[in-house]
């Protein structure tokens, strides 16, 4: 068996100043989540109420110390509530409550966890994306950029993502919609009308086949994700399909109502049953097995394993991130006593995710050539350059939002 191996590199076009940066066309943006300490996600819901109850159960000091207070929040901290979320808004320092509702969150490419949504838990939240996730909500997650580096430049997901590039490198969380609801469009504006004329054959063009253009299209590049533009209509609609194809893999089947699944004989099962606490991952190409800590799944195509985001291979990293040591004593250290199942159904859908997106990156070449208009065109038809507005929060603000200690805020 071996561990890493060398993943083939990318052969992306040669770079192009003329090729519209996703910057440009999806203009507004929010950085990364920062939460500021590790025990407030996990990646099942016994371990995040079993931490909660263990610091409300502490008091002074201990609980502090078991916070892991930083220079944003400490437990006298007073915020007001995330978006959404009913949470206390005093000081977390006389917190005596239940454990909050935890909410879903990618918090890595294809990890989805749960998040204690509590305001005063972590340090930079981003509340304007909280404002606006939810129903036909998705995000494109930017990539950042690593030279050289295998793996798409762009990622899609309906859960809120945390955002941060596995390689360590800054990236950036773009909304579809700007505002709740799936209205106003994150797009510049006269994109839609401009594609609608140059290759949707005057039919209407909408976000979502935008989006799936993007990441059929995206190509990274030291300036940021660039999305070449189609040479004509039947690039488009080529592109088009594929990308949805992409796009409802990666949002397990959101589009089409069903889940990823790979042809009959080619679906990963479990060989032999995984150990309590498997502490290694290794990969067989030649059987096309993954072991886990000598627990079996086959068959694994090395496309899966292969897979990488930003370089990284995405299977190690998941696995990593539900074995890896924490300091005794800390909330970190409260999980499960063993590998429990619902991790290893999560496994075997996670296989199956990057094994169909391995097998159709190659198909991405001919649109990530590109061909047609640039920011020359865009410029000409007014699309570019962006109104400052356009990259800027819209007003969402349909409620009262709870303030610091149960006050109400405007927005």
């Amino acid at each position: 068996m071996r561990g890493v191996t060398e993943a083939s590199r990318p052969q992306a076009p040669p770079p192009d100043d003329d090729v519209p940066l996703l910057d440009e066309l999806m203009p507004w943006s929010v950085a990364p989540l920062r939460f500021g300490r590790a025990w407030v996600v996990a990646p099942d819901l016994r371990t995040l109420r079993g931490r909660w109850d263990r610091l409300v159960a502490a008091e002074g000091g201990e609980r502090e110390a078991l916070f892991r207070p930083s220079r944003a929040r400490t437990t006298g901290t007073a915020v007001a509530a995330l978006p959404g979320q009913r949470t206390g808004t005093g000081r977390f320092a006389h917190e005596a409550g239940p454990c909050p509702e935890a909410v879903r969150v990618l918090t890595g490419p294809f990890d989805e966890q749960w998040l204690l949504p509590d305001h005063r838990l972590l340090d930079t939240a981003r509340p304007e994306l909280w404002r606006v996730a939810g129903g036909p909500q998705v995000f494109a997650v930017e990539q950042g950029y690593v030279p050289g580096a295998a793996g798409p430049p762009l990622l899609v997901t309906g859960a809120l993502p945390e955002g941060r590039s596995p390689a360590g490198r800054p990236g950036r969380i773009r909304p579809l919609f700007r505002r709740p609801g799936g209205r106003e469009p994150n797009l510049a504006p006269g994109l839609l009308g401009f594609l609608r004329e140059h290759c949707g054959r005057g039919r209407p063009v909408d976000p979502g086949q935008w989006l799936a253009w993007a990441a059929a299209a995206a190509v990274p590049s030291p300036a940021g994700c660039r999305v070449p533009l189609p040479a004509g209509p039947e690039a488009w609609e080529a592109g088009v399909a594929l990308g949805r194809e992409l796009v409802d893999v990666q949002l397990r089947g959101a589009l089409t109502g069903a889940r990823p699944r790979l042809p009959g004989g080619r679906r990963p099962y479990v060989r032999a049953a995984f150990p309590a606490r498997p502490d290694s991952l290794a990969y067989d190409p030649g059987g096309e097995v993954l072991s886990v800590g000598g627990g079996l799944v086959s068959p694994v195509p090395e496309a899966a394993w292969e897979y990488r985001v930003g370089g990284v291979r995405v299977l190690e990293q998941w696995f990593a991130r539900r074995t890896a040591p924490a300091d005794p004593g800390s909330l970190e250290a409260i999980g499960p006593a063993a590998w429990p199942q619902e991790w290893t159904s999560e496994l075997l859908g996670l296989v199956t995710v990057l094994a169909l997106l391995g097998a159709r990156e190659p198909d991405r070449a001919p649109f990530t050539a590109g061909g047609g208009p640039g920011r020359s065109a865009l410029r000409a038809a007014g699309v570019l350059p962006v109104p400052d507005g356009a990259r800027r929060p819209a007003s969402v603000l349909d409620h009262r939002e709870e303030g610091p200690g149960g006050q109400f805020t405007l927005v």
